[in-house]
């Protein structure tokens, strides 16, 4: 692959010391230079999907005879041609192909589906007020089939542009504004997401005279504070500014940046200190020029608690019918490699604190629980650190497994017996860890919000390191959920279970 590759000039900050921190450069290519690129490619895969659509429902018969109203005759090619070419502008003036849209998070394909599905209800609507009818079975067949083959697209160049950016690719150059403490937790985060497409290249801070000149702040230069910013664009090549939540910097401060930025081409992009709430929880409501941030408080009951209890009930049926032969296998395997019981029960912490019986295949000797202090004396002598959890034990090569054991651990398959906890309403397909009571024993009042909701057999925890995480990331993902679940969230949940489920990546 040939990228055209931005590097970043070496020239000095004008009214400053020589003596300034060089701008390290990785691979990385401006934000107007790969998205006009990436745009470009996601326009030609759009059209071919929709052509391919269009052509497929056509040759099926679906797209009727020629139609003539008013003196104009339409035939089924052309009007496959003129509803192709409506459902093609309607993607491109809408910006679903824009940078900030693409590549990450659900605003892309919520975007498609959107613009989509007000194509078709456009078309339905001229055809009923101009009397024009459209086949009906044109219409029922073109949609969902169209929809699946532009998503599916967009999919693939998803993957495709997040595998470029785990190696630095496909990035944008950023200028971290703020003061210590801020800048340092938004590198941290973004470098831990990478495939956001954002990567810090400098920083300019708030607190610059209490720093030496030639500091650096997590490897990254400090070329500056507030009123360098401009100069620090030009130096670093950065593509947008990020400016973080400071006592420092007040609505005139970010105004005079925006203007400042103007000339440069690079965007603005303020980070609040709002960390850890989900985006439909957030909505901005102007008043008189000053932009107020409204946080929706989290729902836990009513409307919401019914729908999330359906869900519950009609996926944990279908899976058990899905699931319900190699269960009844697993069962028998389980029951033949091993002396002891099929299953193996054990009390944990539910809902609001109250306790049951969680049920999942035995994966371990019969006298486990036993050998678990003894185990925990090994571990704590030995300082192996190979458990990332200090509340919750675990351990790689726990020698109380079975052979039956290890696999089902390693494919999540000893966990399908917990659908039967979510049938009796003691679980949910997706939520925090069911914790044991020793460790909820040991819960601060922030781990103490896990309860507020069912426990799930798969969660945030689940598709995001499993046994390798730390406790405070637990926690975090944890919280996280019960703040922002939806129905939707819940869906993605499951479909990363079953990808981590293949993966093995910390299970044991």
């Amino acid at each position: 692959m040939t990228t055209a590759e931005r590097r970043l000039p070496t020239a000095t900050l004008p009214q400053r010391a020589p003596t300034r921190p060089r701008v390290e450069t990785r691979p990385t290519v401006g934000r107007t230079v790969w998205g006009r690129r990436f745009a470009r490619r996601l326009a030609v895969t759009d059209l071919v999907m929709i052509a391919a659509a269009g052509i497929g429902v056509h040759l099926a018969g679906f797209s009727g005879r020629s139609v003539e109203r008013y003196g104009v005759g339409v035939g089924p090619v052309a009007m496959t041609v003129l509803f192709a070419a409506a459902w093609f502008a309607a993607l491109s003036f809408t910006g679903t192909r824009r940078p900030l849209a693409i590549g990450f998070g659900p605003a892309e394909y919520k975007m498609v589906i959107r613009v989509s599905l007000a194509v078709f209800g456009a078309v339905a609507l001229m055809s009923y007020l101009a009397a024009f009818p459209v086949p009906r079975g044109y219409m029922l067949l073109m949609l969902p089939i169209g929809l699946f083959s532009l998503l599916a697209g967009r999919y693939v160049w998803r993957r495709w542009l997040q595998a470029r950016r785990d190696f630095g690719h496909y990035q944008s150059a950023v200028l971290a504004v703020g003061s210590r403490s801020t800048v340092t937790a938004l590198v941290r985060d973004l470098q831990k997401m990478p495939r956001a497409g954002y990567r810090v290249v400098a920083v300019c801070l708030t607190d610059r005279h209490l720093m030496d000149v030639d500091e650096t702040l997590d490897g990254l230069p400090v070329v500056g504070g507030v009123d360098d910013v401009k100069a620090a664009v030009r130096r670093s090549g950065a593509d947008a500014v990020a400016v973080t939540a400071s006592a420092e910097i007040d609505p005139s401060v970010v105004r005079k940046l925006s203007w400042d930025l103007e000339d440069t081409n690079a965007g603005l992009i303020l980070a609040p200190a709002l960390t850890d709430i989900a985006g439909p929880r957030v909505h901005t409501q102007p008043i008189n020029g000053l932009p107020l941030i409204h946080v929706d408080r989290p729902t836990y009951r009513g409307a919401n608690k019914v729908v999330k209890k359906s869900f519950d009930f009609l996926g944990t049926a279908l899976i058990l019918v899905l699931f319900s032969v190699p269960m009844l296998l697993i069962a028998l395997a389980v029951k033949l490699t091993s002396d002891g019981p099929v299953f193996f029960r054990q009390s944990r912490v539910g809902l609001n604190g109250s306790m049951f019986k969680m049920v999942k295949f035995r994966t371990m000797v019969v006298d486990a629980e036993s050998q678990l202090e003894e185990l925990k004396r090994q571990r704590l002598a030995a300082e192996t650190g190979e458990a990332g959890n200090d509340v919750l034990f675990k351990m790689k090569d726990d020698p109380r497994i079975t052979r039956i054991g290890k696999i089902l651990r390693r494919l999540s398959l000893d966990e399908l017996p917990q659908l039967f906890n979510v049938l009796t309403g003691s679980m949910s397909l997706v939520g925090p860890r069911p914790p044991l009571a020793d460790e909820v024993a040991q819960y601060e009042s922030d781990a103490r919000r896990r309860l507020l909701v069912r426990p799930g057999m798969t969660g945030l925890w689940q598709v995001s390191g499993r046994s390798d995480l730390s406790w405070d990331e637990s926690v975090r993902l944890d919280s996280y959920y019960v703040e922002n679940w939806s129905i939707t969230g819940d869906l993605v949940i499951l479909w990363k279970t079953a990808r981590v489920m293949l993966s093995s990546d910390g299970a044991y």
